[in-house]
């Protein structure tokens, strides 16, 4: 078996969103992803990837890996997580892996160990139907404000700032008994993170306490906090949040000092979750051994693919700590988190987006994944277990890009 076609695909809707498809000469072939910064990830991925991945078996993914990783995608002294290197990189590799799953005839978690699960349990990422679609400037996708208009019904971006209570609620009525909120970033800003007044803090509290007084403990609260504070604020931050028992903090500060994150860890008992941003296998290494970190929460897209992913769940299992993977992007990535968590026995939870589950995953996406009564069902198909849909090719706003044998 040979690849004889890379293939990229853009849409002009989806500005953050890239996706690849490698073919081969044996009729199969390979969906992957990459999310941000799309057109410069489609640039690397033509220009040094797919001169060395033409003409090659994409079996031999250790082989690729190691190629690409070390010399091709020019990884020397570590390439950062998040880099388009790690990006381009993470793409290729979920590809691989979906054309390996395929030629087998079975589902992913099926190579990596065999389903140890018939459901997990998922939490609500409290995003609208258009966060992260769009590029923007800014240090995160889109900052509500308080009484504008909801882009749609499930516009939980909105509603976790003006009716926490109302979006508890209703998520209980879903059956998802967790929601992960971020309502401290809109006060970064003002300072660069290094402060948070006292009436700012009060201000960022407000939801987290209005959704104790609707729902009580029914539901667990995940606190995002997009790597913006420093310590002193961070401190600050967690302590304010401990009467209210929240699940995790995440990404409380830049997750590469390490320092700062065990001081972190020593003032509050809140675990800390990381890092999106931060989740190389390296980084992981040192993060467990030196205990600052409790919950792995790691983005296969931003870390060099499900390859990376598998040495980081190992990892976590030496260490005795739980994997939720970071998905707040795109369906294929949702993919190989569901085909990661359903064969890794320490995987905790799965993260989803419900409006991008009821919005453009149901449009793109083949087939839509089953979350019902809080609790995520397998992928049963062979590889990651979808395709996308076979219009997105032929859309009058489909950029496509191929490199050929």
């Amino acid at each position: 078996m040979r690849i004889t076609n890379l293939e990229t695909l853009r849409l002009g809707g989806m500005g953050n969103m890239l996706w690849l498809r490698l073919a081969t000469d044996a009729g199969i072939s390979g969906l992957g992803e990459a999310f941000r910064n799309a057109e410069a990830t489609e640039a690397y991925i033509h220009e040094t990837l797919a001169p060395w991945l033409l003409g090659k078996d994409p079996r031999t993914i250790g082989a690729h890996r190691e190629a690409i990783g070390r010399r091709i995608g020019n990884r020397f002294m570590g390439t950062p997580s998040r880099s388009i290197e790690i990006r381009g990189n993470a793409a290729v590799d979920i590809a691989l892996w979906d054309i390996l799953g395929k030629h087998l005839g079975v589902p992913l978690s099926q190579l990596f160990g065999g389903r140890v699960r018939d459901e997990i349990r998922v939490y609500n990422t409290c995003a609208g139907p258009a966060y992260n679609t769009a590029p923007t400037v800014g240090w995160v996708s889109r900052l509500a404000e308080p009484g504008a208009a909801p882009l749609a019904p499930l516009d939980d971006l909105q509603a976790q700032l003006d009716d926490p209570a109302g979006l508890a609620r209703s998520l209980l009525a879903d059956g998802i008994t967790a929601m992960k909120i971020w309502p401290f970033d809109r006060f970064a800003g003002s300072t660069g993170g290094s402060a948070i007044s006292a009436a700012d803090l009060e201000q960022a509290l407000a939801p987290v306490r209005a959704i104790r007084d609707a729902v009580g403990d029914a539901m667990d609260i995940m606190i995002e906090c997009h790597g913006m504070w420093r310590l002193p604020a961070a401190v600050r931050i967690a302590r304010a949040l401990e009467p209210y028992a929240v699940f995790w903090l995440e990404d409380p500060i830049e997750m590469h000092r390490l320092d700062d994150l065990a001081r972190l860890k020593q003032s509050t008992p809140i675990a800390i979750a990381g890092s999106e941003n931060h989740g190389t296998a390296h980084w992981y290494a040192e993060a467990f051994a030196r205990g600052v970190v409790d919950y792995a929460h790691f983005d296969i897209g931003w870390m060099g693919g499900l390859s990376e992913a598998l040495d980081v769940a190992a990892l976590a299992r030496a260490h005795d700590r739980c994997i939720a993977p970071h998905d707040c992007v795109g369906p294929v990535m949702l993919a190989a988190n569901m085909q990661l968590v359903f064969s890794q026995p320490h995987a905790l939870i799965l993260e989803t987006v419900r409006a991008y589950l009821q919005g453009f995953y149901a449009e793109i996406m083949q087939p839509a994944p089953i979350v019902q009564n809080g609790m995520a069902q397998p992928l049963d198909g062979p590889g990651l277990g979808i395709e996308l849909a076979p219009e997105l090719w032929t859309r009058p706003d489909a950029r496509i890009r191929s490199s050929n044998l």
